[in-house]
C-alpha cells in the first residue's frame, strides 16, 4: 500500500507545472535548465524509478486510473501531466504498455494538435519517449498514425521548443525505424526538412534564433542513416546549406550548432557513399582542418565541437579509405589526447555534500565512505577511443605509424573501470592494431601480441559486465585468427583453455542454480522472466566462446585437439537432454568445427556427439535443428563415398532432415536458416555418399522442389552446386523428359542471383558454371523463348543483361 501511495502521488504532482507564463516561454529559442527541485521535474523522476523498480504489474493499474480524467481536463496543466506520466512510466512498464501499445499512442495522438504549446510539447515527448522504448514495434505499427501528426507539427513556428521537441521525436522515432518502413514517407519528409532548414537557417542570420535549427539538423542526420543510399536523391537539397552553416557558424555561441552540422555533414556522407559524395569531400575536409588548427591555436579543451569531429573523421575515414592516411598527422594529436583524458576521482565521508552538479557521480563503499569520479571528459575519451578502433580497422597497414603509441594507450584500458564502452573500444581495438602491423614481420607482431596477452587474458577472466566480456571473447577469437599460426605459446594456450574452462564451469553451476530455482516455493513469473534474461545472456556468452574455438580449430586444425581434450567434457554435458537448448546448439556447433577442421579425430569422438546429433535434428529450437543439420553435411563432405566410415548414418538421417524440410512452418523467418541447412545437408549426402546416378525419379524431383533457398549464402554454393551437377551431367530426372524442366531450373539459378544467395564476388566458379549452363541456351532462339515464356518480369531483367 505504500509503494501504491507513491505511485499515485508521483502521478498527480506531475500535474504541478510552476510558470504560469508557459505560452511566453515556449515562444522563446532558448532553453532554460529546468529547475530539479521543481514538483513536475522530481514526480516525473521519481514515478521513472518505480515503474522500473516495481514493474508494469503494480504500477499500470494506477496509471490506467489517474492518467484518463487528467487527459480529458480542460486544465491544460492535467493534460500536460498526464502525458509526462506516460512517458515517464514507458521504460519500467514496458510488457504491460505493449500490450496495449496502440490504444495508449491513439489516447496521446490528439493532443498533438491541442491548443496549448505545452501540451503539444509533452505529447511529442511521450511520442518520442514511446518510439524508443517499444522499438521497432511502434515503428511497424504506429507510423501511419504518428509520422503525419509530428511533420504536421514541424509547422509550429510561432513555438521553437515545441517544433524543437517534434524534430526530436522524429529522431528517436527514426533511429531504430526499419528502412522500409521510412522509405515511403522520404521524398515528402525531406521536402519538409529541406524547408525548415532553409527558413531557420535564414532565421540564424537575420535573428540568431538557433534552437530549431539544431534539432533539425540532428534530425536530417538521423533520417539520412537509416535511408542510407535511399537518401542520394535528396543530397544535393540539403549539403549546400549544411556547407554554408558549416563555413559561418564562426561565433562561439554557434560551437554547438557547427558541431551538429558537422556530424550530420559526415553522416549524410556515410548514408550516399563516395561516389555521391567525392566531390564534396575535399572542400569539407579542408574546413575541418581549418577549423582544427585556425590561427596556429588548438581549439579549447571544452569545445563542443571537438567530439563531433572526431566521430566526423571517423566517418569520412570509412567513406575515402585509404586516401584518409593524408589528414592522419591532423587527427591524431587530439584523438590521441583524448584518449589519455585521466578521470578525476575522490573517496569522500557519506555525510559529506557534494556538488554533483559538477558532473560528480558516486557510488557507496560502506556506511562511512562513498567512491566518486568526475565524469567530464570521459564521453570525450570514449569517444575517441571508438575512432582509434575506427581507424584500426578502416586503414589497416595505413595506420600502422599510430600503432605503437595506441596500443600503449588501448591495453591498460582494459581495465578502466570507470566507464564500459571504455574497456569494450579497448578490447575491440587489438585484433585491428594487430593486423595493421602484419607487413613489419613476425618478430614485430610477436613482440605487440606478448605485450597484449596478458591483460586481454586477465581481462577474459575477471571483466563482470557480460557485455563487455562478449566483446572480450570476440577480441580473442580475432586476434586467434589474425595471428595465425606460431605466435600463441604453450603457456598461453593453457591460459586461454584455462579461462574457458571457468567459463565452462560457471555456465554450468549457472544451469543447475537455475532448476533449483525452478522448484523453490518462491517461484513465479517473474522469477522465470528473469531466468530467461540470464539465459539469453549466458547464450551470448557460449557463443562468443564457441567463436574462440572455431578460430583456434580453423588456424590450427588437427594440432588443436590435444589441447581441446581439455574442454570435451564440458561440451559433452551441454549435448545432455537434460540442459538447455542453447547449450545443444552451441556444444553441436563445436564439434561441427571438429568435423571441419580436423576430421581425421572425429573417430575419437564420435561415441558424444553423433547420436545427439541425429536426436537435435526434430529439436524444437531452430538454432538446434541449424547446427545439426550442417554437421550431418560435414560428415557427408568429410567422409565421402558409399561405404564411408558414416555412410550409414548420414543416410540415417534423411528422415529427419526430410520433415524439417516439410514442416508447414519450415519456411517461416525463424526456421529459414534450419530448414535450408537440412536442404544443404541432404545435397551433401546425394553428392558426396549416395550419387547422383543411385538417385530416383521421385527422389531427384522432391529435391527440386524445394529449392530455390532464400537466405544461406554460404549453403548456396553447395545446394546450387549440386543442381548445375545434375544439370552438367544430363540427369534426366533433373532435366524432365524432353528438357521441360529447363524453365524451372532457369528461373531457381535466377531467384538465386535476384536474392542474393548467389553472388558473383563470393561464388565465382558457381557464376561461371551458370553462365556456362545458360549461353547455350540463349543462342537457342526457340528455345529460349520458350524459357522466358514461363518466367517472371524480375526474372527476365535479369536474364537480359547476360
Amino acid at each position: 500500500q505504500w509503494y501504491q501511495r507513491r505511485v499515485r502521488e508521483a502521478v498527480v504532482s506531475t500535474q504541478s507545472t510552476g510558470s504560469s507564463g508557459i505560452n511566453a516561454e515556449y515562444g522563446e529559442d532558448e532553453v532554460d535548465e529546468v529547475d530539479s527541485d521543481e514538483n513536475c521535474v522530481a514526480a516525473e523522476a521519481a514515478l521513472d524509478r518505480l515503474a522500473c523498480a516495481l514493474g508494469g504489474k503494480m504500477v499500470m493499474p494506477h496509471i490506467i486510473q489517474a492518467v484518463p480524467p487528467m487527459l480529458q481536463s480542460k486544465e491544460w496543466k492535467h493534460r500536460y501531466a498526464g502525458l509526462m506520466a506516460i512517458s515517464a512510466s514507458a521504460e519500467g512498464c514496458k510488457k504491460a504498455m505493449e500490450a496495449n501499445l496502440a490504444g495508449i499512442v491513439m489516447a496521446c495522438l490528439p493532443y498533438i494538435t491541442d491548443e496549448h504549446p505545452r501540451v503539444r510539447f509533452a505529447c511529442c515527448n511521450a511520442l518520442g519517449q514511446m518510439a524508443t522504448d517499444f522499438s521497432p514495434l511502434f515503428q511497424k505499427k504506429m507510423h501511419s498514425k504518428v509520422l503525419p501528426g509530428l511533420i504536421h507539427l514541424l509547422d509550429d513556428d510561432a513555438h521553437p521548443r515545441v517544433q524543437s521537441h517534434t524534430a526530436a521525436a522524429l529522431v528517436n522515432f527514426f533511429e531504430e525505424c526499419p528502412q522500409n518502413v521510412l522509405l515511403p514517407y522520404l521524398p515528402n519528409l525531406c521536402q519538409k526538412m529541406q524547408g525548415t532548414l532553409e527558413k531557420k537557417t535564414l532565421e540564424l542570420v537575420q535573428t540568431h534564433r538557433k534552437l530549431v535549427l539544431e534539432q533539425i539538423i540532428t534530425t536530417i542526420a538521423t533520417i539520412a542513416d537509416t535511408a542510407e543510399k535511399h537518401f542520394a536523391p535528396y543530397y544535393q537539397s540539403f549539403m549546400p546549406n549544411l556547407k554554408y552553416i558549416m563555413e559561418n557558424a564562426n561565433d562561439k555561441e554557434l560551437r554547438l550548432l557547427r558541431g551538429k552540422t558537422i556530424e550530420c555533414i559526415s553522416l549524410i556522407g556515410l548514408a550516399v557513399g563516395k561516389e555521391v559524395f567525392f566531390s564534396d569531400a575535399e572542400q569539407i575536409m579542408n574546413m575541418l582542418l581549418k577549423a582544427q588548427t585556425d590561427d596556429g591555436e588548438e581549439m579549447e579543451a571544452d569545445d563542443p565541437q571537438i567530439s563531433y569531429m572526431i566521430s566526423a573523421w571517423a566517418r569520412l575515414c570509412k567513406i575515402i579509405g585509404p586516401q584518409f592516411t593524408a589528414y592522419l598527422p591532423v587527427v591524431m594529436p587530439p584523438l590521441l589526447r583524448a584518449a589519455q583524458i585521466k578521470p578525476e576521482v575522490a573517496i569522500v565521508d557519506s555525510d559529506e555534500q557534494v556538488d554533483e552538479e559538477e558532473g560528480w557521480e558516486f557510488i557507496s563503499l560502506s556506511d562511512q565512505q562513498r567512491f566518486g569520479v568526475k565524469t567530464a571528459g570521459l564521453e570525450d575519451k570514449n569517444t575517441a577511443c571508438q575512432m582509434l578502433v575506427c581507424y584500426a580497422r578502416e586503414l589497416k597497414e595505413g595506420f600502422a605509424p599510430y600503432t605503437e603509441d595506441v596500443v600503449k594507450i588501448m591495453v591498460p584500458l582494459l581495465k578502466f573501470y570507470f566507464h564500459d564502452l571504455i574497456r569494450s573500444a579497448a578490447a575491440e581495438s587489438l585484433p585491428f592494431l594487430l593486423e595493421s602491423v602484419k607487413h613489419r614481420g613476425d618478430d614485430y607482431v610477436r613482440e605487440m601480441w606478448n605485450y597484449i596477452c596478458p591483460e586481454l587474458f586477465k581481462s577474459l577472466q575477471t571483466e563482470m559486465e557480460p557485455d563487455i566480456l562478449a566483446v572480450v571473447m570476440e577480441s580473442v577469437a580475432s586476434c586467434v585468427e589474425v595471428l595465425g599460426v606460431g605466435f600463441i605459446d604453450g603457456l598461453q594456450m593453457e591460459e586461454l583453455v584455462e579461462a574457458m574452462k571457468n567459463h565452462l564451469k560457471k555456465n554450468y553451476d549457472k544451469e543447475e542454480e537455475r532448476k533449483q530455482a525452478r522448484k523453490d516455493e518462491d517461484y513465479d513469473e517473474e522469477v522465470e522472466e528473469g531466468i530467461e534474461e540470464e539465459l539469453d545472456q549466458d547464450d551470448y556468452l557460449l557463443g562468443k566462446i564457441a567463436d574462440i574455438i572455431h578460430n583456434l580449430f580453423g588456424v590450427y586444425g588437427e594440432d588443436f585437439v590435444q589441447v581441446f581434450d581439455k574442454l570435451t567434457e564440458y561440451f559433452v554435458a551441454m549435448l545432455a537432454l537434460d540442459r538447455p537448448s542453447l547449450e545443444h546448439q552451441w556444444a553441436i556447433c563445436v564439434f561441427d568445427d571438429l568435423i571441419d577442421f580436423a576430421p581425421n579425430s572425429v573417430p575419437k569422438y564420435q561415441q558424444h556427439f553423433l547420436e545427439p546429433m541425429k536426436h537435435y535434428l526434430s529439436d524444437v529450437n531452430p538454432g538446434v535443428r541449424q547446427a545439426a543439420a550442417y554437421g550431418v553435411g560435414a560428415l557427408a563432405t568429410k567422409f565421402p563415398g558409399y561405404n564411408s566410415l558414416y555412410d550409414d548414418f548420414c543416410k540415417n538421417c534423411i528422415p529427419s532432415l526430410v520433415n524439417v524440410i516439410n514442416d508447414p512452418d519450415s519456411r517461416e523467418v525463424e526456421n529459414m536458416s534450419a530448414t535450408e541447412n537440412c536442404i544443404s545437408a541432404i545435397s551433401k549426402i546425394f553428392k558426396h555418399i549416395i550419387g547422383q546416378d543411385n538417385l530416383d525419379e521421385a527422389t531427384v524431383v522432391t529435391w527440386l522442389s524445394w529449392l530455390p533457398i532464400q537466405e544461406d549464402d554460404e549453403e548456396s554454393l553447395h545446394i546450387y552446386g549440386f543442381l548445375l551437377d545434375l544439370v552438367e551431367s544430363n540427369n534426366k530426372y533433373a532435366l524432365g523428359k524432353n528438357n521441360a524442366n529447363l524453365p524451372e531450373i532457369v528461373k531457381i539459378l535466377t531467384e538465386g542471383i535476384i536474392n542474393k544467395t548467389i553472388k558473383s564476388d563470393d561464388h565465382p566458379e558457381l557464376m561461371s558454371r551458370i553462365q556456362a549452363f545458360i549461353l547455350p541456351l540463349q543462342k537457342n532462339e526457340a528455345v529460349w523463348s520458350a524459357i522466358l515464356a514461363k518466367l517472371p518480369d524480375t526474372h527476365k531483367v535479369l536474364l537480359s543483361g547476360q
